[in-house]
């Protein structure tokens, strides 16, 4: 093969870190079904300082991606990584493995959402920038599996490819394929690690074990379009392979256990249509799985870690909206479509005495702030002392959000009616994209959301809109009333 027949047009990425491990990915653009890839990893940036190399094949029935699982690293420390092929070159990437033993801090990114269609991927390109970030959680909705104005504003002239909505492996590869030729999420993968998870539009709109809203029978077998979406993913994302779960756990030392759950294709079944459905209440009805359930009620009850970390791809918390939306008061799709399984977590986390629990979560393209109390009922009898949790909500990276629907006005005035039902709703965001940047320390963990000018045109600017403290042993938010360039936290 000649250098000029192979390249690294797609970048590389890292993931899925260990304290003495990391995945590193890249992918080949090749004219063979299989080609013969060099990797070097070294502790500093310009890769002279080499401690490890290797070979691997990258392979056309993998789309020529290639991950290798790197090891007997040391932990909490930064490397540089590069591949090669016959002359052509990676980029150098950078990645970090996780810490063990004593930890005074740890700073996890969190990203959801990105259509291409909608705007460029500002919130990336200016997370990329970043220096202190021990990795990034990326919570789902990676891709969407629309055809071209399907769901987006292609005013801007970004469209998706293939034009149209994804069903086949390859019409997966291609989309994916589009996304990480942008400058945002090449980028943003080559710096930091990822910890990722999928939501529904990797595969289709409200996605479940048996079907779909997205899904209709002229588009073939749903499960063998849900098979080729989780090829799909694996090829593409720097993801260790476990049996295809991706619900997993990641310990940052002594002051975090980060638990991924997989609230889609582990095991959900059906959403119910109306809070009026009589199987609404049935206690067969589960989000998680009983398999993963039991997985992460007894990872909560076993942890040591002074934190627990939930990265969790829908709302946990109650969320009424029945003044904005009479005919839908709940997300049916988010854990309040999930009523008898959700009230066997919070009465876990209650009768188990289980503190310092975070939900960070995604799909909703808002930013949000929650108090997660047993009911709103005892939260409005009790207030703080009805808690057993927190949660922090992710706006989209560039999927649309309320205010791509409507006026400024009726955004601020829904924002009002969230905050009058929802006594524990402490803040809320319906308009902004960016993303949620959460420094955890010993005595407190702290929420930073951030958030770009604007999408209509490629940037890296940003700035600092709220931030939101929550003390260790408490499950009380405490508000910042005045944001402060720095408080001590960098």
């Amino acid at each position: 093969m000649n250098p000029t027949e192979a390249s690294f047009d797609h970048g590389v990425a890292s993931g899925d870190p260990l304290s003495d491990q990391v995945i590193i990915w890249t992918k080949l653009t090749a004219d063979k079904e299989t080609v013969l890839v060099t990797y070097k990893v070294a502790t500093d940036p310009a890769m002279k300082n080499v401690f490890q190399m290797g070979k691997e094949f990258a392979l056309a029935e993998n789309d020529h991606t290639l991950k290798v699982d790197l090891k007997g690293l040391k932990p909490a420390s930064t490397y540089y990584y590069q591949f090669e092929c016959e002359g052509a070159q990676s980029v150098i990437g950078r990645t970090k493995t996780l810490p063990s033993g004593s930890v005074d801090q740890v700073n996890l990114a969190i990203v959801s959402c990105s259509n291409f269609e909608w705007g460029y991927f500002n919130p990336l390109a200016a997370l990329a920038k970043r220096d202190s970030i021990d990795a990034v959680l990326h919570l789902g909705d990676y891709i969407y599996e629309y055809q071209i104005s399907g769901y987006g504003d292609t005013t801007i002239g970004r469209l998706h490819e293939p034009p149209y909505e994804i069903v086949s492996l390859q019409d997966y590869r291609t989309r994916y394929a589009q996304y990480r030729r942008t400058a945002a999420f090449q980028k943003v993968h080559q710096m930091h690690p990822f910890i990722t998870v999928w939501d529904d539009h990797e595969i289709a709109n409200d996605a479940h074990v048996e079907g779909a809203q997205n899904h209709q029978a002229e588009e073939g077998a749903y499960q063998d379009r849900k098979a080729a979406a989780r090829k799909a993913y694996f090829e593409w994302m720097p993801i260790r392979e476990n049996a295809d779960k991706v619900y997993r756990k990641f310990q940052f030392g002594e002051l975090v256990d980060l638990l991924m759950l997989d609230e889609r294709l582990a095991g959900r079944t059906e959403p119910v249509e109306s809070i009026d459905d009589p199987n609404y209440q049935n206690a067969d009805r589960t989000i998680l799985g009983s398999e993963q359930k039991e997985w992460f009620l007894t990872e909560l009850k076993n942890s040591k870690a002074q934190w627990k970390i939930i990265g969790n791809q829908v709302i946990f918390s109650d969320l009424r909206f029945g003044e904005i939306f009479p005919k839908r008061p709940l997300n049916l799709d988010a854990w309040d479509g999930y009523p008898y399984e959700k009230k066997s977590v919070l009465d876990f986390l209650k009768t188990q005495q289980i503190k310092n629990v975070i939900f960070t979560t995604g799909d909703t393209h808002c930013s949000w702030a929650f108090e997660t109390p047993t009911s709103v009922e005892d939260y409005q009898l009790k207030g703080a002392a009805a808690n057993v949790a927190v949660e922090f909500g992710t706006t989209s990276i560039s999927s649309g959000n309320y205010d791509e629907y409507t006026t400024m006005d009726t955004v601020q005035f829904a924002q009002g009616l969230y905050h009058k039902n929802n006594p524990h709703l402490k803040y809320v965001n319906l308009h902004d994209h960016g993303y949620l940047l959460l420094r955890i320390r010993k005595e407190v963990s702290v929420a930073e959301w951030y958030y770009v000018p604007g999408l209509r045109t490629p940037g890296d600017e940003e700035k600092l809109g709220k931030r939101i403290k929550v003390k260790s042993g408490s499950a009380e938010l405490i508000l910042e009333k005045e944001i402060s360039k720095n408080d001590g936290m960098d």
